[in-house]
């Protein structure tokens, strides 16, 4: 099994909070790496006619699919979710494993993993969940620090747009209200006057468009026009690297950055948009968009398409999407090209390639949102975002400045121009300039992988290093206390584990695991519902019940209910299902059981 299941929202309020109370975390993110805001700087953007209290936000992709990765980003400081692109074909078999972040960032996922309907109840679960952490008061936020937009995304063609079903997507983001008291119904009794809070049912009026690589650009330029015009939203037209040209592209991945091995397929730039199909058609929405008196804007980047050089994905698998640091190079000269252009006409959304040391350059060019994915997917996940508010306070702080706009006009030295549009592109060009040399986006920096230890996971006992719990975008895995016993001797006082629901076989905890094997295959899994675990046969997997729990080891089935014999295994089972229902244990297994008992 490799498919997402979504939890229920009563079980995740109930686990939100009483793992801060209990814990001061929240879905495994330190109470002490959240970012609350500092009334010192307001860091707050302009947002197609929003405020959001920050520039920074996740971008679409793994972690903007279940309601928890959307609650983690936005206690990493994101305040613009862009939110898990959606499309009409959501069942795709997606290769596994899918995400390597082994050396640069590489993917062959590029779509929701959920039901269109499964995905808009997330997207509602999240936007309730946040509302009512913060109104819970257990956050200390800096005033006005809790403003955050939505921002849906849509794909691939326009007759999958105007299909009934992304039509009733895109008008249940925009009205969630039955949705919203559907769900308000479900939480629990225990969080009394929180259940009545005043949720937000206008979830978003902006989207960002996301064409697969080769979309016509006529058929770019209507699926805008119908999402303008038939529903009134500001939009943003996510745009491809190819958009540089075949030359420019070789020449910054092969000469300037030395990516030898990174081959784009001539296919990619046959079929792709170029830039002057791009900018025509960015002249003429503009009209239209200025009629409707709506937003347009534009975003750097999508992924490049790449040939398959590596072993990590199955071989069936001849292209890849690259990711990271070299995609921000090429991203950032398509950011130079669209204001050489269009000077600042159009509003830049950014992702590529963003971590702690180029995140206030970003913002220093008026970039809105800078988004992340990458990044967060490398060891620590969403405790990295922490630092690139310390970051980009330090720059601030060094120039003085206690706004984003004073910020972009000082934070490339004194003598700029004070006016706000022309110190966007005087900082874009020294940007590029810099960002082309800087040693940290070339090839011989990124030859490094995580450190193997030449050793074989086991069900239980690992170093514990915890490197698999961060890394994880939807937080499957997660740490338990054990107790060694004559039965069940373990090594350890807290192992590892794996919530099957919320695991999609990425392989990205492999990756980082110092042991062999992957802690998404080894390490016990865990379901909560029988036919979910039924359809992973025959795959090692323990199902978790009140008044049972039942091991399939090697294909054999061990049941454990009231009495317990000599098995081994059942002996496993039993400690297993003791620790992880203890009461002072917060986990996914736990807090939903204990759903089912009080319902």
């Amino acid at each position: 099994m490799s498919d997402l299941a979504p939890y229920p929202l009563a079980a995740l309020a109930r686990r939100m909070l009483r793992e801060f109370d209990a814990q001061q975390s929240i879905f495994d993110l330190p109470a002490r790496k959240f970012v609350l805001g500092d009334p010192r700087r307001d860091l707050s953007v302009r947002f197609h006619g929003h405020s959001a209290a920050t520039p920074f936000g996740p971008a679409a992709g793994p972690h903007t699919q279940l309601a928890q990765n959307i609650v983690l980003s936005w206690l990493a400081g994101g305040r613009v979710m862009e939110l898990k692109t959606v499309q009409i074909n959501d069942r795709l078999t997606i290769p596994r494993p899918c995400i390597d972040m082994q050396t640069l960032g590489y993917n062959v996922e590029w779509s929701q993993e959920l039901t269109l309907e499964e995905s808009l109840e997330e997207y509602v679960k999240a936007a309730m969940l946040i509302r009512i952490l913060d109104a819970s008061g257990r956050l200390a936020l800096a005033p006005g620090f809790g403003r955050t937009v939505f921002d849906m995304s849509v794909g691939y063609d326009l007759a999958g747009i105007r299909s009934e079903r992304v039509q009733a997507f895109i008008h249940g983001m925009m009205n969630a209200t039955p949705v919203v008291e559907r769900l308000r119904r479900e939480l629990p009794a225990e969080l009394g006057p929180l259940r009545d809070l005043d949720f937000p049912a206008r979830l978003s009026d902006t989207l960002t468009l996301s064409t697969f690589h080769g979309c016509p650009p006529e058929e770019i330029e209507a699926m805008v026009g119908h999402l303008m015009r038939e529903h009134g939203l500001a939009c943003i037209v996510k745009l491809n690297p190819t958009l540089l040209g075949a030359a420019e592209v070789r020449r910054l991945l092969h000469n300037a950055l030395g990516y030898a091995e990174l081959r784009v397929p001539d296919g990619a730039f046959e079929k792709d948009t170029t830039w002057e199909q791009a900018a025509a058609f960015m002249d003429r929405l503009d009209g239209a968009a200025r009629s409707l008196g709506l937003g347009l804007g534009v975003k750097f980047s999508n992924t490049l398409i790449v040939e398959n050089h590596r072993s990590f994905f199955p071989a069936s698998e001849r292209v890849m999407y690259l990711s990271g640091p070299p995609l921000h190079v090429l991203a950032i000269h398509l950011v130079q090209r669209l204001r050489r252009n269009f000077g600042d006409r159009f509003p830049v959304s950014f992702s590529a390639g963003i971590e702690r040391a180029n995140f206030p350059d970003a913002v220093a060019l008026g970039l809105v949102p800078v988004t992340v994915c990458t990044d967060l997917l490398k060891t620590g996940g969403y405790v990295r975002a922490a630092g690139y508010f310390e970051e980009l306070a330090r720059r601030m702080d060094a120039v003085g400045a206690t706004t984003v706009e004073e910020f972009i006009v000082r934070a490339y030295g004194e003598g700029g121009p004070a006016d706000l549009t022309a110190a966007k592109l005087r900082n874009t060009d020294l940007y590029v300039e810099r960002a082309t040399r800087d040693p940290r986006y070339q090839a011989a920096s990124h030859h490094k992988v995580p450190r193997k230890i030449g050793r074989t996971l086991k069900l239980f006992d690992c170093l514990t290093c915890d490197k698999c719990i961060p890394v994880c975008p939807n937080d499957a895995n997660f740490s338990f206390r054990m107790l060694s016993t004559p039965e069940v001797p373990v090594s350890e006082a807290r192992q590892i584990a794996n919530f099957a629901d919320f695991c999609n076989d990425c392989g990205n905890c492999d990756v980082f695991c110092p042991e062999d094997g992957g802690p998404y295959i080894l390490k016990p899994r865990l379901f909560v519902n029988r036919e979910r675990w039924l359809r992973d046969a025959p795959r090692d997997a323990i199902l978790v019940e009140r008044d049972a729990i039942t091991g399939r080891f090697d294909g054999v089935v061990v049941r454990v209910g009231a009495m317990v014999g000599d098995d081994p295994r059942a002996q496993i089972l039993r400690r297993l299902r003791e620790a992880l229902l203890d009461p002072g244990e917060v986990n996914y297994v736990g807090e939903f059981l204990r759903g089912e008992a009080a319902g």
